[in-house]
């Protein structure tokens, strides 16, 4: 007759509850535990997917303007605030186009002055024989042609003025610089990039997923994400880019995260280095393998294991009685069970390791 192991591990439990050592009750005072209830419940199976992490913002920051750099302010590893100046540029040459442009409005704003001064004096000669319809209408135009000259002239003194305080060449977001591509003295050119930043402080997740399991992914959908030092955050599916590899077989998936203190954490000397986050760092990110499915469900930290059989202590009228489990699929802190509990009874979480078959215990609030 073949045995397995779920049997055997039955036949141990019941030997251990009939053994004369175990018959009676032990005569002890009951012993505090922990329960949890074994419950029916919607349940998804959970692979462990390797993510990384990657900022929301990350870039090159360029000069608007073309010039020379006079002074840096930042270096590689500085952490900067959204507007806070990261290089200078020399100002010589903008400050003589900021005063031409000023000359040039002041000039046309004169013109403007007199076309209209004219305008107005010959339209009180327009009834006499002094003066023909047809000047009165040219000095009309020319009016026209100072106004539109004073506003192109107004338009290039706000656009040296601006170019001016570009070159403050300022952050865009807060964040840590990565690079840095110039010194003193370097020539930019508009446009050309001087540093990078990382927005450290806003971090996502992101993964490859299979194209099978795909299916378990829902918008809005949260799942368990690992670091590598075990701690736990949340994470929700923010995207699911429609682009598959081709190689792979994969798409990636975009999850928002709630770091909380870990992201970007400062630390007092390098012993908490590991503490400190970086885009690009691995994580683990435990995906739903499908669509969900009702199953019978126990807290992982009642079951207690002994080789390849497991067992839990089921606490019925304040005595805990072994029982062995046959355990299906895991997700998060719950595991299925496929036999050997109904939903509704009660196993020890906590204080099962020193428990033994017909202990009388306490349970804790």
């Amino acid at each position: 007759m073949k045995i397995t192991r779920f049997s055997a591990a039955l036949c141990i439990a019941v030997a251990l509850a009939a053994s004369p050592s175990y018959a009676q009750p032990v005569a002890q005072p009951a012993t505090l535990v922990t329960v949890d209830a074994v419950v029916r419940e919607a349940f998804t199976e959970e692979i462990p997917i390797i993510g990384r992490l990657v900022a929301v913002q990350d870039g090159a920051v360029a000069s608007r303007i073309a010039g020379t750099v006079a002074e840096i302010l930042a270096e590689v590893g500085d952490r900067v605030r959204r507007g806070e100046v990261l290089a200078r540029l020399s100002t010589e040459l903008l400050e003589v186009q900021s005063r031409r442009a000023k000359a040039a409005r002041d000039a046309a704003a004169a013109q403007l002055a007199l076309a209209e001064l004219t305008e107005k004096r010959l339209s009180g000669l327009t009834d006499s024989a002094a003066i023909s319809r047809a000047a009165y209408d040219e000095a009309v135009q020319q009016k026209h042609i100072a106004a539109a000259r004073a506003r192109e002239a107004e338009s290039a003194f706000a656009q040296a003025e601006l170019e001016l305080t570009y070159a403050e060449i300022r952050a865009p977001f807060d964040g840590v610089l990565t690079a840095r591509f110039a010194e003193v003295g370097s020539f930019l050119q508009r446009g050309q990039d001087i540093a990078r930043l990382l927005a450290d402080r806003r971090l996502e997740a992101e993964a490859d997923i299979p194209h099978n399991r795909i299916g378990g992914i829902r918008l809005g959908g949260k799942v368990a994400m690992r670091l590598d030092d075990d701690r736990e955050h949340m994470a929700t599916v923010r995207a699911v880019i429609p682009q598959e590899d081709p190689r792979t077989r994969t798409r990636r998936v975009r999850f928002s995260t709630d770091l909380g203190g870990d992201a970007g954490a400062v630390a007092a000397d390098f012993s908490a280095a590991p503490k400190w986050l970086a885009a690009e760092q691995s994580v683990t990110l435990l995906i739903p393998a499908g669509a969900a499915r009702e199953v019978i469900s126990v807290h992982k930290d009642a079951v207690i294991r002994r080789g390849a059989a497991a067992m839990v202590f089921v606490v019925t009228d304040g005595v805990a009685q072994p029982r062995p489990v046959r355990l299906g699929a895991a997700a998060g802190a719950r595991l299925e069970v496929l036999d050997g509990l109904a939903p509704g009874e009660l196993v020890v979480v906590r204080g099962n390791e020193r428990l033994q078959p017909n202990q009388s215990v306490r349970v804790a609030e």
